[in-house]
């Protein structure tokens, strides 16, 4: 995980930046040098998060971002791209077959998270905001995002302890909450009972950075896409 500048003041100076920034560049952000005007950009991180799916690639406008082949669970940490109406595509890894062709407008100086999700019949995108700000002292930022096509509403508990999100049904979201910075065991509960669904285990949640659970998979399922629950950094500090 890298720390690199933000790009306005409503982002956050440690947004983690993606080991393959120099590709990314390149790929996206392509005709730019130093005697042009930098163009306008966003920050943009992609989750695969559709049970089922095989290896998959990402572009942007023709341009493939991912340097190796993106898995189900997997993740692209944030890269810049070309703020405007943008088209997204993901296809099969080395096929070319489109899973998903979609299109959005990103602004200027944002950060978003864009997240295939649903199941390969019917994939679908999420495409998410992500309003990050310094957390106070002493305290992080959580969001809990529901990925699970058939997980129906669930509750995001904090274990022996009170709920933190409630009654998020798929593609539910909550905004960045203030959290006190300690290790946690969380458990993401049927809506409105006690009833487990799967737990997250002794995580660790550090002052000063901003967090996201995803809840993915499917409740039904005992295999590598049973219901999981991941926890993903967004930013952190500026040690600059």
């Amino acid at each position: 995980m890298k720390n690199f500048k933000t790009l306005s003041k409503k982002l956050v100076a440690g947004i983690s930046a993606v080991c393959m920034l120099s590709f990314v560049l390149s790929s996206c952000l392509k005709g730019s040098s130093s005697n042009t005007p930098a163009p306008p950009v966003a920050l943009l991180s992609i989750i695969q998060d559709s049970p089922g799916q095989p290896a998959l690639d990402f572009s942007i406008d023709g341009n493939r971002v991912n340097a190796s082949a993106l898995n189900y669970g997997g993740f692209l940490d944030y890269f810049q791209a070309y703020a405007g109406h943008r088209t997204f595509l993901f296809s099969k890894n080395g096929a070319g077959t489109t899973v998903l062709s979609d299109t959005a407008t990103l602004k200027q100086n944002v950060a978003y998270t864009l997240c295939l999700v649903n199941l390969p019949s019917t994939p679908e995108r999420l495409l998410l905001t992500d309003t990050i700000a310094q957390p106070a002292s002493g305290s992080a930022a959580l969001r809990f995002v529901n990925l699970s096509p058939d997980a129906t509403a669930v509750d995001f508990a904090v274990k022996d302890g009170d709920v933190f999100v409630a009654n998020k049904s798929f593609k539910g979201f909550s905004t960045f909450k203030s959290i006190i910075g300690k290790s946690y065991t969380f458990e993401i509960r049927k809506a409105g009972t006690s009833t487990v669904l799967t737990t997250l285990s002794t995580v660790t949640l550090n002052s000063g950075f901003v967090y996201t659970v995803y809840l993915r998979g499917l409740a039904a399922a005992t295999d590598a896409t049973k219901l999981t629950a991941d926890l993903i950094t967004n930013a952190h500090p500026s040690y600059n």
